[in-house]
């Protein structure tokens, strides 16, 4: 089954002389068990666009379908559908709200009626899935880091075992380590549990490196949506709306230049690596 948007149209401020169009006819089909990318610049539609899939906004026009219902039937339980398209924020102190860790993790399955067993058995578990250690458990998760908030995070809404995880730019403002450490993390939790993943992002080399499928959003329409190497293709397109291609991607087109017969469709440091040895190897 698969999440469809149809014809998806978003207004904000309708009727008002701040009205603004957030998505024009946007028509996506999200297989099950994609690592998808999804980019664009600020107010392209992305985040407006998530909020969309687990019914927290409503579309303006058009319909969206979760396993073949459309999840703004009158009768639709949206209750249901959030702890299977699960959204972790961009600033996870946004969703972090019980006195202590533990607590925080549980409330997800308490909110879905499960008895208190089962909650600790699910928050245990996904605590100890995205690497949190048991000394965390009982501190307040306003005491942690960056890094540990967002794991938090992640956790409280795998806890839920969802089958759709979203994630707003779970790296904003971690450092390069935190940043790599969260990506292996998603990374491995895909690999683990075969669910599917929308990574919002602004990082090219982020979404080069880890996902399948890449949608690009420019003022409020789909742009682009192909393979990471097809998008990234189009590089002086992507320019022109704020965005660009990886940076290795730049680096092999100046040693191009320069007469070096090097690929230039290289999208990822390991790719841009062996095009490099391979002119290496040829002497």
């Amino acid at each position: 089954m698969a999440i469809i948007l149809n014809h998806v149209g978003y207004i904000y401020e309708k009727g008002t002389a701040m009205e603004t169009c957030a998505l024009k006819d946007v028509n996506l089909v999200i297989p099950d068990g994609q690592f998808i990318g999804l980019i664009g610049h600020t107010g392209s539609g992305k985040s407006t666009l998530v909020q969309l899939l687990n019914g927290l906004e409503q579309p303006d026009s058009g319909n969206v379908y979760y396993n073949g219902e459309d999840i703004h039937e009158a009768d639709y339980d949206k209750k249901a559908l959030r702890s299977r398209v699960g959204l972790v924020f961009q600033y996870p102190e946004h969703q972090l709200f019980e006195m202590d860790v533990f607590s925080d993790v549980c409330f997800g399955p308490k909110n879905m009626g499960l008895n208190r067993k089962e909650c600790e058995l699910r928050a245990y578990t996904a605590l100890k899935q995205v690497g949190v250690e048991d000394e965390y458990f009982y501190q307040s998760p306003f005491d942690l880091s960056g890094g540990q908030k967002r794991r938090v995070a992640i956790a409280g809404v795998l806890a839920m075992k969802p089958e759709v995880l979203i994630l707003d730019e779970p790296t904003a403002g971690l450092d390069p380590r935190g940043r790599d450490d969260i990506l292996n993390l998603i990374a491995s939790i895909r690999k683990e549990t075969g669910i599917t993943i929308i990574l919002v992002s602004h990082s090219m080399e982020d979404v080069a490196r880890y996902v399948e499928r890449i949608i690009v959003m420019n003022q409020g329409e789909v742009m682009y949506d192909d393979t990471p190497a097809k998008v990234f293709a189009h590089a002086q397109e992507l320019e022109q709306v704020g965005l660009a291609a990886p940076q290795v991607t730049y680096i092999l087109k100046k040693l191009e230049k320069k007469g070096i017969p090097v690929k230039t469709d290289a999208i990822t440091v390991e790719e841009a690596r062996d095009a490099i040895l391979q002119v290496l190897r040829k002497g």
